[in-house]
């Protein structure tokens, strides 16, 4: 180990235990913007090693959101698996640990297998709290322990001794338990740090020595206040913040993290500077989400970590567009435009000379190799001044038009689309075209690049029936030689939008069939036990395959109402296919109750 830069304390840390809390209202006065003090020491950098990335996505990150489903807190887990946790560059993620789905969550992402992100947990310091964790056996977990006398006196009620021995008694507890301890040292910035943070961790180094296990200590910038300026004083200068706890407490840098807020927009320069300064860790999350303002975001921590080590490799940064994509599609969270790496526009150029510029070097207009780091090509804004070639460009851009299907500038629509844009410009218009708009008039003019509203209805009534016939062959149990009568009575009963519900055996002739409509079933009289199926592709999918089988829609011979057919086989204990069930669902009635059904159909993502 190289003994450059270890500085170990020589003076023994003192705790000051004022009767009034100390509020610093020189630097916070509340009722003005609070002030930023200098003084004439400046500090050189002494960048962490190692540097890396802690994620509290699931914790303070849930704090500014709805709640995310265990499904969706699985799925996010991977893709910061896949992002930067396989190389360890992502090295934790916080969870709460309070509610059954907190647990769930937990153990779907213990599940996985990963070494990185390591699963942690976050507590109050309370021996209550610290039980939970013990029972759920985490190596790791963070604990609340604010310090400045905003938290103490204001808030706890409490002087900074008393504030301290009952930290102590928890930090303690967790240590005879094997537990390791990430203190939370809330509201750093607006705390007394030589008065009390720097003697509590002292102290925490000290049990850490005893026990043989690590102390962390998380650095909180609760209110945004820390600052990255050279010169400026304590509390409220990140570099003397970190440089105090490792050159004053004794403090590893491996073991500090830093954790900040946005409220004055410093959240990433603040992280990245108490990287340079000594701290190994930031935490942050996925776009920034956090209470308030927000938290540093993570994937603009992976792009800065690059450019601090050159490390390509720690990352794969095309993983930040799927991340983007996954909030956008499956949390219906608006991405704004211009959000730096995710958002549609964040590189986006609006000029059409800048568009003959990409297509001749992309390199002259673009911050680097988006379509390699990021998986994504150079968007444009259109205006009118896109020209056709902007247009085009936009629209197979946009649209992820193959190549082989790519429009030209020459292209009829093109030109129409672009007339009708310069026809607005012309009538007065002085704002850009929205993406919305732009596709408003791509589908006016290209309609065939486009999914019908139809096909999207299909795949819906699709997953819906799929969902549905699962859900019979479950409940029902089904087996040839039972009263099958009943469980198909019943389940039509439940779901009267399907039309016909029946079971054959292996060679395709009815058993048990059940209408749900009483006017209907005069128009199925000759549908009687018995009949054969066999040459129905409903049925002889199923049988040969055993899989799931979903026809198109078409219009029923009985009702002239447009329906689909879903149908599964159906197998013994034995997994032998003994006949296949079957189902004529009713398009129009399936998809008013599409709402509901999701409820019904998939109870697991509720929570």
């Amino acid at each position: 180990m190289s003994l450059l830069h270890l500085n170990r304390p020589t003076t023994k840390l003192n705790l000051d235990n004022p009767d009034r809390a100390e509020l610093y209202r020189e630097l916070f006065p509340y009722t003005k913007i609070s002030r930023i003090a200098f003084d004439d020491i400046f500090l050189m950098p002494r960048p962490a090693d190692p540097m890396f990335i802690t994620d509290t996505t699931f914790r303070d990150g849930q704090q500014a959101r709805p709640p995310y489903t265990v499904k969706q807190i699985e799925t996010i887990f991977e893709l910061m698996h896949k992002l930067g946790g396989m190389s360890g560059l992502i090295r934790a993620s916080e969870f709460f640990m309070y509610s059954d789905k907190d647990r769930r969550a937990i153990e779907a992402c213990r599940a996985k297998g990963y070494k990185f992100p390591e699963v942690t947990g976050w507590i109050r310091a309370h021996k209550d709290d610290l039980k939970i964790a013990k029972d759920m056996e985490f190596r790791e977990v963070g604990m609340l322990t604010s310090v400045s006398d905003y938290h103490l006196y204001l808030k706890l009620g409490l002087d900074r001794e008393k504030a301290m021995r009952n930290y102590l008694e928890v930090i303690e507890q967790a240590l005879e338990w094997g537990i390791s301890p990430r203190c939370h040292f809330e509201d750093i910035t607006r705390a007394d740090i030589h008065g009390f943070c720097l003697p509590f961790a002292e102290r925490l180094m000290e049990l850490s020595k005893e026990s043989g296990l690590p102390v962390k200590i998380r650095l909180c910038d609760t209110m945004g206040y820390g600052v990255p300026y050279p010169g400026a004083t304590l509390p409220r200068s990140v570099p003397r913040i970190v440089r105090a706890f490792t050159d004053e407490a004794g403090v590893p840098g491996k073991w500090l993290e830093w954790h900040g807020h946005n409220d004055f927009h410093k959240t990433l320069v603040n992280g990245v500077t108490a990287w340079l300064y000594g701290c190994g860790g930031v935490n942050g999350t996925l776009l920034g989400f956090g209470e308030r303002t927000g938290n540093t975001p993570i994937e603009a921590l992976i792009i800065e970590y690059i450019s601090l080590t050159g490390e390509d490799d720690m990352a794969n940064t095309q993983i930040i567009s799927q991340i983007g994509e996954y909030f956008e599609t499956e949390l219906a969270y608006s991405i704004p435009d211009n959000y730096p790496f995710v958002g549609k526009d964040f590189n986006a150029t609006s000029a059409g000379i800048h568009v003959d510029g990409l297509a001749k070097n992309e390199e002259i207009y673009n911050i680097f190799d988006t379509k390699k780091i990021l998986n994504r090509a150079v968007p444009i804004i259109i205006t009118d001044k896109s020209g056709r070639a902007g247009v085009a460009y936009w629209i197979n851009h946009y649209l992820k038009v193959p190549a082989d299907k790519a429009v030209s500038k020459k292209h009829p629509a093109v030109g129409k689309i672009y007339d009708r844009i310069m026809l607005a410009y012309e009538q007065g218009r002085n704002t850009s075209f929205s993406n919305k708009e732009m596709i408003k008039l791509v589908k006016r003019y290209l309609p065939e690049l486009f999914a019908s509203d139809f096909d999207h209805l299909k795949n819906v009534a699709n997953d819906l029936a799929a969902h549905l016939i699962v859900r019979l062959a479950e409940d029902c149990e089904i087996h040839l030689g039972k009263d099958n009568q009943v469980c198909l009575k019943e389940f039509a009963e439940e779901y009267p939008f399907i039309q016909y519900l029946y079971l054959t055996d292996a060679k395709g002739k009815l058993i048990a069939a059940e209408i749900t409509d009483e006017t209907n079933k005069h128009k199925y009289a000759e549908l009687a036990p018995g009949y054969d199926f066999s040459n129905r592709s409903w049925f002889i999918q199923p049988m040969a395959t055993g899989q799931l089988h979903i026809t198109d829609l078409y219009s029923s011979v009985f009702t002239s109402k447009l329906i689909l057919t879903v149908s599964a086989a159906v197998t013994d204990e034995n997994d032998n296919i003994t006949g296949v069930i079957g189902a004529d669902i009713q398009l129009e009635q399936l998809l008013k109750r599409q709402g509901e059904l999701d409820d019904d159909l998939h109870p697991g993502e509720l929570y």
